[in-house]
């Protein structure tokens, strides 16, 4: 199963100065045809060029996507106890 990202296709706009510079540095480095970076040319450069960094910000996801996971099973687990207590009690 392939799973992919179209986010990733997407043209990175110069909006700011710092996006400015990364898309003309990686325009040069890589040369695309058509002339436009995309965000998973970013993604690759960075992941060559600064793969602490990439790192970092993997692992930062990695435990905020386990942290809500966790957060998620012990809310569910409330609410289950809760309609455990209802499905309980007599009915008038």
């Amino acid at each position: 199963m392939t799973v992919e990202n179209e986010d990733l296709k997407k043209e990175v706009e110069k909006t700011s100065p710092l996006r400015e510079w990364v898309v003309n540095y990686i325009g040069t480095k890589l040369a695309p045809e058509d002339g436009n970076v995309t965000l998973e040319m970013a993604l690759d450069v960075f992941a060559e060029e600064f793969p602490e960094f990439v790192l970092a910000l993997a692992e930062e996801n990695f435990m905020r996507g386990y942290q809500q996971a966790f957060n998620d099973i012990q809310s569910m687990a409330a609410q289950q106890q809760e309609q455990t207590k209802q499905d309980e009690q007599p009915s008038a």
